[in-house]
């Protein structure tokens, strides 16, 4: 079988353009048969920011239950804009004075736990998986370190190991372990002013668009989560603009559609890619070698010294 140097590309080509399609379907196929579109079953959080005290009592409960490192002090973090690492899930930064009674607002920051998680949808080996309930989790043994999962996020918050000889993708993960023993988040469960509910999308939406409906010159009337993103599972309500709280201004689409195509197929091609171009190589060398065509290294300088003797 000769294989020319038209069919060495075509043959690339074909199998480059299988790869990538193959990866791209892969992924979205694995990602949307745990995918409940609407989400209203799922499990969720209602923030209220109005409610919130800033006692960080959510960033303790969330350290001691993943085995994280303790929070710093009151002290040490003082006026910082903080954001979620890799041995920190959830942070509550302060802003302010910004409330119309003069005080400060707070905000809690941690994954949203998306309805359709641009996360999950690149992720080809499935590292990253939306669970009916709503937690998307994380499977460290099946991660490759693409890192694909932090670029595809609106919210940036998947966070990498990068101090780490085998590094992970970190963040929070809506501690399924507890909801399946039917107990709230480690972070709702030590809330003390009632700032976080725990519970069903639909039910918490209800809830936040009564307590907008009887108190309209109080709150803004829209339900950060509700459709940001596509929808999330972790949802706010607040007395000022969102975005003075650190909140990202995030489009209403789901991300799933704008990044899964491009951020997937490239991690399969990377993986097959280099054994394809090499078996390719060398099915093309022992052809060539066969036809008695071989050159050693450095034939073309040793052919020339031979021209040079011969004048």
């Amino acid at each position: 079988m000769k294989l020319s140097r038209r069919g060495f590309l075509q043959v690339a080509g074909i199998a480059g353009t299988a790869a990538a399609g193959l990866g791209a379907s892969t992924a979205r196929a694995s990602f949307h048969t745990s995918l409940d579109a609407k989400g209203e079953n799922e499990n969720a959080m209602l923030v209220d920011t109005t409610l919130c005290a800033g006692c960080r009592g959510c960033e303790a409960a969330c350290a001691e239950a993943n085995g994280l490192p303790a929070p710093a002090s009151d002290e040490a973090v003082k006026g910082a804009r903080r954001e979620t690492a890799p041995e920190v899930f959830t942070v509550v930064n302060a802003f302010g004075p910004i409330g119309h009674d003069g005080d400060d607002r707070f905000a809690k920051r941690q994954c949203m736990h998306c309805l359709e998680p641009a996360c999950a949808s690149v992720c080809m080996v499935r590292a990253l998986d939306k669970t009916p309930t709503g937690p998307v989790v994380y499977h460290g043994e099946r991660c490759l370190g693409c890192r694909y999962c932090m670029v595809a996020c609106p919210f940036e918050v998947p966070k990498y190991q990068y101090d780490k000889l085998a590094p992970l993708v970190r963040k929070c993960t809506f501690c399924p372990s507890r909801q399946a023993e039917g107990k709230k988040p480690a972070c709702a469960s030590v809330c003390p002013t009632g700032a976080l509910t725990f519970g069903k999308r639909r039910a918490l939406i209800e809830l936040a668009k009564g307590r907008i409906y009887r108190n309209p010159e109080k709150y803004l009337h829209h339900v950060y989560g509700e459709h940001e993103a596509g929808g999330t599972d972790w949802l706010y309500i607040s007395d000022v603009p969102f975005e003075q709280l650190g909140m990202k201004a995030v489009r209403d689409e789901p991300y799933p559609d704008k990044v899964q195509g491009a951020l997937s197929a490239p991690p399969f091609v990377m993986t097959l890619w280099p054994p394809l171009l090499m078996g390719l190589y060398a099915f093309s060398k022992r052809r060539d070698a066969l036809n008695g065509n071989h050159h050693e290294p450095g034939g073309a300088a040793a052919e020339a010294k031979k021209e040079d003797r011969h004048g």
